[in-house]
């Protein structure tokens, strides 16, 4: 299988299914002497972990990190970093009714028309909690960041028909609620949606916003390699999102230029964009400005509800989906798309540096004594 390394410089690889023995990953080209340890990736699976309260799926997992190796004394050694999160409540037999059928909105049909085989445990390597092992990952790579004065912060931007305003957001309130919303009346009306989805068997999707401060300008390649481009299949590349947009995004389409562009004006900390419509990126490259990323995501396909579904025998067959699943994926996904946002800004520092002969000097030309 083909496709499970992301990154040039700093590059992961993550690995296992969701009802194999374990999840992990290995970290390579994290540089030496970055403090770090099982406590640092533990906040940020903590915040992923399943069965925090009833919009979560019931599975309980401790989704304990075992940092195995790249570490010593507290620091990183510059060698590959792996991690490991053992499985420990798996319910395999929960899947068993639909191990000859397709369900709707899963990988199912086309990992049969890849492979020619599937792991119908709950999706395999596409479950969703293939995600722990870009979380732990995505944990080393804002420590890194965090090193430099960078800062990402994803929040719950909407959940269904329900949408957080630009002037109610309470970032320090969406980082200890249930849903991670940064307003407390639109979460409870979220909450009262979700209670009637799953009144009615059926689950809802909802958008992430993300936020990079004090990122420097000059990251990323003006053609292939853009800043927005790699964001974007970085996202992407999580499960159950369907869209990435980047500032203004969709809203841009209808605009006119001279709404959209980003003017110029002065202060006493010297020029700067009045606005921010580009979203802290100007030809694929950081221009300096809070880099702003939003990811819209699907509704959970697994819903207790009968629904129609493809067997191998070529017919349709009426079956309800059992096992325990998250009504809506949203809030649990909040750290996945910071960890990859993170790990793609990380990844990107590194490659610039080698971007200009007064970079490199810094490092190799001799100093006179």
């Amino acid at each position: 299988m083909a496709g499970s390394t992301f990154g040039t410089i700093f590059r992961i690889t993550t690995w296992g299914e969701s009802h194999g023995p374990g999840i992990g990953v290995v970290i390579d080209g994290c540089p030496a002497g970055l403090d770090l340890d099982e406590s640092v990736i533990q906040r940020d699976l903590d915040r992923r972990r399943p069965g925090q309260n009833k919009y979560t799926t019931a599975r309980k997992e401790g989704d304990q990190a075992e940092i195995l190796s790249g570490v010593f004394e507290g620091k990183t050694t510059g060698t590959p970093i792996s991690i490991l999160i053992r499985n420990q409540d798996q319910r395999s037999r929960d899947y068993g009714n639909i191990m000859e059928l397709y369900r709707p909105g899963h990988a199912d049909v086309t990992f049969d028309a890849k492979y020619g085989f599937r792991d119908y445990r709950g999706g395999g390597r596409s479950s969703g909690r293939e995600t722990i092992g870009r979380v732990a990952a995505g944990a080393v790579a804002r420590r890194l960041l965090e090193s430099l004065g960078i800062t990402v912060t994803a929040y719950t931007r909407s959940i269904g028909p329900v949408w957080v305003d630009d002037d109610k957001l309470d970032l320090a309130y969406a980082s200890d609620s249930p849903l991670h919303m940064p307003d407390a009346a639109a979460e409870k009306r979220a909450q009262e949606y979700l209670d009637s989805c799953i009144r009615l068997q059926d689950s809802a999707g909802g958008t992430i916003d993300c936020i990079v401060t004090d990122l420097p300008a000059g990251l990323g390649e003006p053609v292939f390699e853009k800043l927005d481009a790699r964001l974007a299949q970085a996202v992407m590349s999580i499960g159950a999102v369907k869209a990435v947009e980047i500032g203004a995004g969709t809203k841009a389409a209808s605009m006119n230029g001279s709404q959209n562009n980003d003017w110029y004006e002065q202060n006493e900390e010297g020029p700067r964009k009045a606005t921010n419509h580009s979203g802290g990126t100007l030809g694929g490259i950081s221009d300096g400005s809070p880099l702003l990323l939003r990811a819209s995501f699907k509704p959970t396909p697994s819903i207790a509800q009968p629904q129609q579904m493809l067997g191998r025998d070529g017919k349709c067959h009426e079956v309800s989906i059992h096992g325990r699943h998250d009504p809506v994926i949203v809030p649990r996904a909040v750290v996945v798309v910071e960890a990859m946002t993170a790990l793609t800004i990380a990844d990107l520092l590194l490659v610039n540096m080698a971007a200009r002969m007064d970079h490199i000097r810094k490092i190799y030309q001799k100093q006179d004594k």
